[in-house]
Formats: C-alpha cells, structure tokens, sequence
C-alpha cells in the first residue's frame, strides 16, 4: 500500500450552501492514495453523535438512542476538511490507516 494521500473526498463538499455544520454533521470520505487505490470511511463529529441519539430517544430507532453504528466509523471533533486531513495523515503515520478504512474495490 502506498502511504502518499493524493485526494481527499468529502462528501459534503458537495451539498447545497449552508448545508454542513462541520461541528454536528456525518459525512462519508473517500481517500485516493498515490497507487490508485481507494478507501472509503465514515466521519462523525462526536457531536453529532449526541444529536443523533437524542433524536433517536424520541423516534425509538436504535433502540430508543442507545447504540449507534456504521461501518469505517472514524470519530472526530470536527467534519471540516482541516481536521479530516489532519485525521487521515496521522492514521497512515500510525500504520493504522488500513484498519480504519475500508478499500474500494477496482471494479
């Protein structure tokens, strides 16, 4: 695996203006790494995660709040580019970029 991060996608780059709150939002990324390959991971402010089981303790989802999952979960302060770069480079740093991300498959 190639160590050398070339794009980061974030999917609410691509939302309608004033659709993200970095501070309380999920949002997928996709990283592209210099030998093509590409991996996949979910990103949520620990924020959002108390929005999401309050709203679930009302709607009973989950149990009434009292789990949440998602596959490649990776836990942040912030959804803002800065902070999810800051995340992938340190994740391929520590050798533990491949555990906290899934690899997209070529086909």
């Amino acid at each position: 695996m190639s160590t050398n991060i070339e794009n980061i996608w974030i999917s609410a780059e691509h939302w309608a203006e004033c659709e993200w709150n970095p501070d309380d939002e999920i949002v997928d990324v996709i990283v592209t790494l210099a030998d093509g390959s590409r991996w996949v991971a979910t990103v949520c402010s620990f924020k959002h995660v108390q929005t999401l089981t309050s709203r679930w303790s009302n709607s009973g989802e989950c149990l009434g709040g009292r789990y949440l999952w998602a596959k490649n979960l990776i836990l942040v302060t912030s959804t803002s580019r800065s902070t999810i770069e800051e995340t992938m480079f340190d994740l391929v740093r520590s050798g533990e970029f491949e555990s906290a991300l899934e690899e997209l498959s070529a086909g």
